[in-house]
């Protein structure tokens, strides 16, 4: 007992030391200002059912690389765009994108586990968000023409002001900057790069934006903080411990390789456990160390964090039982052929 203790101690020894300013501090302030400054009348208005598929597919699943959100936390978020006039494509291509494809899991996930891992994360996201939006939206074709009739779009503000935009941007350079300009050396010279970043951020809400509005972002900044810091921590330690417990060879030869079935086995453990965001990538790091593959490995990335046997009960619940079931097992048919034709042909 006191060595998985202290495998997980180790963990959260490593975690807290590498990653916390500089990839953490920057993911939480974008987050807040993606909910503070972003108008969701707007949104909503784009991503309606009666919308153009191609832009709102396109908007939805854009949008949601910058929700932060587990396969739980995003429900409430996609149902509320839901009853309020989104179409089903979009509805569930939030759904699906938020906890798979992040911005704050990205970039950890490029911090733990390469470049090569995060750009084919972002296009296997891409690419089943708009088969899981063409999937719902057909399936469920005759509902969505009678909300399409009910929901009637009006004109309405902008999405975001320009001093707006050149903020976030500012952010999202901030947590990208550490991690792909400082590629080698000591951890200190990110956390410089950091620092000059964040210093520029300050100066520039400080003449851009008032008080208030400064203080509802970090307001907004804190409630991600408060949700998911705690989680993540717990997640990075019970990592620390699993990695300790699980035989070399179970891993190898059930999920080593890039075959079907290891693909499979990795989306089916995927689907059905729940990952908070951003653990999924430390607990994938170990797990090919003890010799899992890349394809199995993009797998279990995706679906880890996008479903949970909490989530198949709440979506069932919120959005009805028969669209539950034919997105949950679309994800996982999309999962697993991503897997293994990533691991086929890209790694």
């Amino acid at each position: 007992m006191r060595e998985l203790i202290l495998a997980g101690v180790v963990a959260l020894k490593d975690y807290i030391a590498l990653h916390v300013v500089t990839c953490l501090i920057p993911a939480f302030l974008l987050a807040g200002a993606m909910v503070t400054f972003i108008s969701r009348e707007a949104i909503i208005r784009y991503l309606g059912a009666a919308a153009r598929k191609v832009t709102s597919f396109g908007l939805a699943s854009v949008a949601s690389f910058f929700v932060a959100a587990c396969s739980c936390t995003v429900i409430p978020v996609s149902s509320g765009i839901y009853y309020g006039g989104a179409g089903i494509g979009p509805a569930f291509i939030i759904l699906w994108v938020a906890p798979a494809a992040n911005i704050l899991a990205l970039v950890y996930t490029g911090a733990i586990l390469g470049g090569q891992m995060v750009a084919a994360r972002i296009a296997a996201a891409l690419a089943m968000a708009f088969v899981v939006g063409t999937v719902m939206s057909l399936a469920f074709r005759s509902e969505e023409s009678t909300r399409a009739s009910a929901f009637v779009a009006h004109p309405g503000e902008k999405i975001m002001s320009r001093r707006d935009v050149i903020l976030i941007l500012l952010i999202v350079a901030d947590l990208l900057a550490p991690n792909y300009l400082i590629r080698s050396g000591p951890y200190l010279h990110k956390v410089y790069v950091w620092a000059a970043g964040m210093v520029v951020i300050a100066i520039y809400a400080s003449l851009t934006k008032s008080g208030e509005d400064i203080l509802a972002w970090l307001k907004e900044t804190w409630w991600f903080v408060r949700v998911i810091f705690p989680l993540l921590l717990v997640g990075v330690f019970i990592v620390g411990v699993i990695g300790a417990i699980l035989p070399q060879w179970w891993i190898q030869n059930w999920l080593g390789g890039s075959g079907f079935f290891a693909s499979f086995l990795a989306t089916l453990i995927g689907a059905i456990s729940y990952f908070a965001t951003m653990t999924e990538a430390p607990f994938v790091d170990k797990l090919m160390s003890l010799g899992m593959g890349k394809g199995p490995a993009l797998a279990l990335l995706l679906t880890g964090p996008g479903l949970s046997l909490p989530n198949w009960l709440a979506v069932a619940r919120v959005f009805g039982v028969k669209k539950a079931v034919i997105y949950v097992i679309t994800i996982i048919v999309l999962g697993t052929f991503v897997g293994w034709l990533a691991g086929t042909v890209i790694f």
